[in-house]
């Protein structure tokens, strides 16, 4: 998992000694459900905690996931990954190309970029992340790593500190 796209979208700071990692599906309800507890547990942690994010799209159950998941890596490369995720996971129910375009023009984004065949150059970086998570055992979203330690249970703010705390 250290690979040259690994840690393309982080949160909170680089250099932060304790890293969480994510394997993600921006249709997934239950990743929309632990966003804020991973977001607030890097906020609160003195810059001691990243949050990092890797694209793992369950397409058979997700029609839209991998759509969503190149629409964020256009977003990236434009430096607005964080804001184009949260845009996606707050808004699952409207994941289709022309809301994708919808998402980006309200982001300030060109439209063009994150929606078919121009988003297509994101292919290998979203199959980078999904080929990773398969080889780190990962079934399904999300599937959460401290300090490369799998995590089990769900992802609350009082679980998670209790993870990171077992590492400090």
């Amino acid at each position: 998992m250290t690979d040259d796209l690994a840690e393309r979208h982080v949160y909170g700071r680089a250099d932060a000694p304790i890293t969480v990692l994510e394997f993600g599906d921006l249709e997934c309800p239950y990743c929309r459900a632990a966003a804020p507890a991973l977001r607030e547990l890097v906020d609160t942690s003195g810059g001691r905690v990243r949050l990092v994010w890797r694209h793992f799209p369950l397409f058979e159950v997700h029609p839209y996931a991998l759509s969503a998941a190149l629409a964020a890596e256009a977003a990236g490369v434009a430096g607005r990954f964080w804001e184009m995720h949260d845009e996606l996971m707050s808004h699952q129910d409207r994941l289709a190309e022309p809301d994708l375009r919808a998402a980006a023009e309200r982001l300030g984004l060109d439209p063009s970029t994150v929606a078919g065949d121009d988003a297509q150059v994101h292919a290998a970086a979203v199959s980078a992340d999904y080929t990773a998570g398969i080889e780190a055992g990962v079934r399904g979203t999300p599937t959460i790593f401290v300090d490369g330690t799998r995590f089990h249970g769900k992802p609350t703010l009082e679980r998670l500190r209790e993870a990171v705390g077992a590492i400090a």
